[in-house]
C-alpha cells in the first residue's frame, strides 16, 4: 500500500506553487461554512496535516512536497508558496472564521508550526553590511542562505516576492521587536532600491518573434518601478539568461526581454505609500 501511494505522489506530485494547495484549502473551509457538510472540513484538515507534515525542521516549507531533487526542496518564498503555508496555518491558530476547524490537539501543532515558521522568516531575511534588507525567492532548507532556482533565477534580492513576505510579518496582533524590525529594515530597502525616470515599454517590430520588443525608455514624470532580482551587495538590478547575469534589460536575448518581467514591477507600492504608514499608526496607538 505504502509503495502505491508513493507511486501515486510521483505521478501527481502535491505543491504550493502558484497558490496551490492553500488556496483550495481556503475554499473548502468557505464551503463548509456555508453549507454544513463534513466533508468539507475532512478536506480542510487533510489539507492542514499535509502542511504540518511539509514543513521543514529548520521552519520552511518547499515548493513540492513529498521532495523532489534541485531546485523544488528549497524552502520557497517564490509565488508566495512559503507565505500562503504560514498564513492558514495563523488563522487555524487564531481561530478566524471559517478557518477554526482544528481540535485543541491539532491547533496546538499549528502554533508550533507558526512559531517556527516566524523563526525562519527572520533568519532568512538577508543582511547586507548590518543592515536588514529583503529575502531571496529560495533559500537553503538547513543554512537558510539565499539558494539557485531554476537556470535564471540566481541568488538574489526579490523585489516582489519580499513584499507578500512583509505583509504576513504586520498582519502579526503582536510583533515583537524582532519582527518590527525585520517590517523596518525591509520597507528601507524598497525605498533604496526602487527605480527612478523611466518606463518599461512594448514596442512594435515585425522583425522580431511576435513582432514585438520590450524597451526601458527614459521618462522623468514616471512612477517608481522595481525590478524583480537585485543583486546581493550592490542593489543593482539583475538580468538573467542561463545562470549569467547582466545588467541591462537590452542585453537579454528577445526571448528572455519579453518572457519574463525583470522590471517594472510596482509590487511594494501600496505598501510604502499606503499599508505602512496605516501600520505605523496602529502600532504607535497600542503604545
Amino acid at each position: 500500500k505504502k509503495h502505491k501511494e508513493s507511486l501515486e505522489q510521483l505521478k501527481y506530485p502535491c505543491t504550493l506553487d502558484n497558490d496551490a494547495t492553500w488556496s483550495e484549502m481556503r475554499f473548502l473551509a468557505k464551503v463548509h461554512a456555508a453549507t454544513g457538510q463534513q466533508k468539507y472540513k475532512d478536506g480542510f484538515l487533510k489539507g492542514l496535516r499535509y502542511l504540518l507534515k511539509a514543513q521543514y525542521p529548520s521552519g520552511g516549507w518547499p515548493q513540492f512536497y513529498p521532495l523532489r531533487p534541485g531546485y523544488s526542496s528549497r524552502i520557497t518564498f517564490n509565488d508566495g508558496a512559503m507565505i500562503g503555508a504560514i498564513a492558514i496555518i495563523d488563522d487555524v491558530v487564531h481561530r478566524r472564521p471559517p478557518y477554526d476547524l482544528a481540535d485543541d490537539r491539532l491547533q496546538k501543532k499549528c502554533q508550533a508550526a507558526v512559531r517556527r515558521g516566524r523563526e525562519c522568516i527572520l533568519k532568512c531575511q538577508i543582511v547586507v553590511k548590518g543592515k536588514k534588507t529583503a529575502w531571496c525567492q529560495q533559500h537553503d532548507q538547513r543554512t537558510l542562505v539565499p539558494a539557485q532556482g531554476r537556470i535564471s533565477e540566481n541568488p538574489s534580492l526579490s523585489g516582489a516576492e519580499s513584499v507578500g513576505v512583509v505583509r504576513y510579518l504586520m498582519s502579526i496582533d503582536s510583533p515583537s521587536s524582532k519582527i518590527i524590525a525585520a517590517i523596518a529594515g525591509a520597507v528601507t530597502w524598497f525605498k533604496e532600491v526602487k527605480i527612478n525616470g523611466v518606463r518599461v515599454l512594448n514596442f512594435e517590430d515585425s522583425s522580431l518573434p511576435g513582432g514585438v520588443d520590450r524597451k526601458v525608455v527614459a521618462a522623468p514624470e514616471a512612477p517608481p518601478i522595481w525590478a524583480r532580482y537585485y543583486e546581493i551587495g550592490t542593489n543593482r538590478p539583475m538580468f538573467i539568461e542561463k545562470g549569467v547575469v547582466k545588467y541591462k534589460l537590452s542585453d537579454l536575448s528577445h526571448t528572455k526581454r519579453i518572457g519574463h518581467l525583470w522590471i517594472g514591477g510596482r509590487w511594494p507600492e501600496n505598501l510604502l505609500k499606503i499599508e505602512y504608514p496605516t501600520w505605523i499608526e496602529k502600532h504607535r496607538n497600542k503604545d
